[in-house]
């Protein structure tokens, strides 16, 4: 059963973002878990991305999840290289909020892609939802990841101080 639940989950992610950007349904969905995790309630993993718009120069919102690698914590585009939020934060010189219960103001640096794979790896683990975006399973051989983390934008997160 657990299965069959897995890849009817993975089919209605891939659905909500055929096109390369959240339809409507995904849209609210991620507008209600960007307050989730704002409000701190994800856990330690759910967070909520803030960064100003690379067009319209407002603030946007958007529900992620951190991946833990080597004491180091890392937001992971799931989408790849078309992700809003990872050219945002490229337009944006890497500055941006992070939610989590508190409101941090960090800077998001861009990982190179020849350091990736792990991380990538790690993010699979951890976030269930991002299996249905990248053409590997969690156990693939570390070097398959290495093969593919130049589609995969990754962001490491840091603190600044307030």
């Amino acid at each position: 059963m657990t299965g069959r639940l897995e890849r009817l989950m993975y089919r209605n992610e891939r659905w909500m973002y055929r096109t390369g950007r959240p339809n409507r349904l995904a849209a609210f969905l991620n507008r209600i878990w960007a307050r989730v995790g704002a409000a701190g309630l994800g856990g330690n993993r759910l967070v909520t991305l803030e960064v100003r718009g690379r067009s319209s120069g407002r603030t946007i919102s958007y529900p992620l999840i951190v991946a833990d690698y080597q004491g180091e914590r890392y937001l992971v585009a799931m989408l790849g290289q078309r992700a809003g939020w990872a050219a945002n934060v490229r337009a944006a010189a890497g500055e941006a909020i992070l939610h989590d219960g508190e409101r941090r103001p960090v800077r998001l640096e861009e990982v190179d892609p020849r350091e990736r794979g792990p991380i990538l790896k790690r993010h699979l683990e951890v976030a269930p939802a991002a299996r249905s975006f990248v053409p590997l399973a969690v156990g693939s051989d570390p070097s398959a990841f290495d093969a593919i983390a130049d589609a995969y934008p990754v962001f490491r997160i840091v603190a600044l101080e307030r």
